[in-house]
């Protein structure tokens, strides 16, 4: 700058900006994504955790735990997530899951629990098409 003026200043012309689509490339020359696709590889990730480690509580079992008041702490939730893994591997398909707190039916091959009752409370119940039982201590 001189005597406040620019010299030698090349500025090239540009007469409109596009908005980047898919495939076309930044001004940075980055290629600009789909805006969903961070979503929806995170949703596959979620979606592989969970069938792999993850416990799903049917609506009907999620208020049987809530009402009755029993609690599905760390210990309890690992004792179930090993006794499903065991289930399948010998073939079970609806179970009963048997622990110190309480009993869970399960639906072993989607890993969900479909209902759930206090010890104290088995021995007033039929449990009807169940394939397996498995006792955890």
């Amino acid at each position: 700058m001189t005597n406040g003026k620019i010299n030698n200043l090349l500025i090239p012309q540009i007469s409109k900006v596009q908005k980047g689509r898919q495939g076309e490339q930044t001004h940075k020359g980055e290629e600009v994504r789909n805006p969903n696709e961070f979503k929806n590889l995170l949703n596959e990730h979620i979606d592989t955790v969970k069938s792999e480690h993850g416990i799903n509580l049917s609506y009907h079992a999620a208020k049987r735990l809530q009402e009755r008041e029993l609690p599905m702490d760390s210990f309890e939730y690992l004792k179930l997530r090993e006794g499903i893994d065991k289930l399948k591997s010998k073939g079970g398909q609806d179970s009963l899951i048997i622990t110190k707190n309480a009993a869970y039916i399960v639906d072993v091959n989607n890993d969900k629990i479909v209902t759930a009752l206090d010890k104290g409370r088995m021995g007033e119940n039929v449990f009807t098409k169940i394939d397996s039982t498995l006792i955890i201590d």
